[in-house]
């Protein structure tokens, strides 16, 4: 996972491209303020030529500070931001310029190479960045181990081998207590709580907060009676092999459109991110030590049919018995 978490070699890169042509931008704006006016079309003025040049030393600045984040993405991420920002808010300042007449739009030809082109790699670069930051104290940063089936337990001190060796357990990896698709979830299993229980199997969850913090989520869809093991650093999401979400998993436009529909029109809401918010979840059902039958989403928005899981593991069970 420590390779897997690194910065890519096209965010060292494309810092380094950054850092360079901000340096030439700037060198040349503050050498020869007057002739690149000109080239874009602009009549020096008086009060243009000087005005020009600061803004050469400004971006001659960033361009600095672009070179040093390029030796390390992950660690200078506040240079990446500060940048992006500037990247964002510049062209924003200049149509407002422009529309009052403060600005020709002749300039606007020059926000394409200096501002518009890096939006993408910068923000995925930040992205990349949190990410990592958020799996520093997580076991994502440890070796393998098997340890969490014993060692973690549940509210009401089992451990999920203990819950796994009474019968099969419908397990449920939930991302933070925070997130719409969790609660969306927490809804959709309590409605087949019922049938699921009728067929031989109980329903444990896992979860990325903390007891006493995330108790009321589960209580609120009438849940809270059930066992649920918290894993702040991932552990057992790990040895499931739940991995950690991506740009188009966690970001994508179905999640955005599934988290409206969740969220705002279906009334799930949503609370604050506690725990590793590029976490996936996933479903598995899970008896005496072996995975039976299982889901991993694609999306974190992906909708798990859950009866249809647990009557494949019972099927499966069944037939391994005859």
């Amino acid at each position: 996972m420590q390779s897997q978490l690194a910065p890519r070699t096209w965010m060292k890169l494309t810092l380094g491209i950054a850092g360079i042509y901000n340096l030439v931008w700037g060198s040349v704006a503050v050498l020869l303020p007057e002739q690149m006016l000109s080239a874009f079309g602009v009549s020096p003025l008086p009060r243009y030529p000087q005005f020009w040049q600061c803004i050469g030393m400004i971006v001659g600045v960033y361009g600095v500070g672009y070179l040093i984040a390029s030796r390390d993405p992950h660690r200078h991420w506040p240079i990446v931001l500060v940048g992006l920002l500037g990247k964002v808010f510049g062209p924003i300042g200049f149509l407002v310029s422009v529309s009052n007449g403060s600005l020709p739009g002749s300039l606007g030809l020059m926000l394409i190479a200096n501002d518009l082109v890096w939006w993408l790699p910068f923000a995925l670069i930040l992205f990349s960045a949190a990410r990592h930051h958020h799996c520093q104290a997580s076991s994502y940063s440890e070796t393998d181990s098997d340890a969490p089936l014993r060692e973690l337990k549940s509210q009401s001190g089992q451990s999920l081998d203990d819950l796994a060796a009474e019968r099969p357990q419908l397990v449920v990896f939930l991302r933070h207590a925070g997130c719409t698709f969790c609660r969306e979830a927490l809804s959709d299993l309590a409605r087949a709580r019922q049938t699921i229980e009728s067929l031989g199997a109980g329903i444990v969850f896992v979860h990325l907060g903390n007891e006493s913090r995330d108790a009321p989520v589960f209580d609120r869809y009438g849940l809270g009676d059930l066992p649920r093991v918290a894993d702040p650093q991932s552990r057992l999401y790990r040895l499931f092999g739940l991995d950690l979400g991506s740009v188009g998993q966690l970001l994508g436009p179905k999640t955005w459109l599934r988290g409206i529909l969740a969220g705002l029109i279906n009334g799930h809401g949503a609370g604050p991110i506690q725990g590793n918010a590029f976490q996936m979840p996933g479903i598995y059902v899970f008896h005496c030590g072996q995975i039976v039958a299982g889901f991993q989403h694609r999306s974190a928005s992906d909708r798990p049919d859950y009866l249809s899981l647990v009557r494949q593991a019972a099927q499966r069970q069944a037939s391994a018995v005859a």
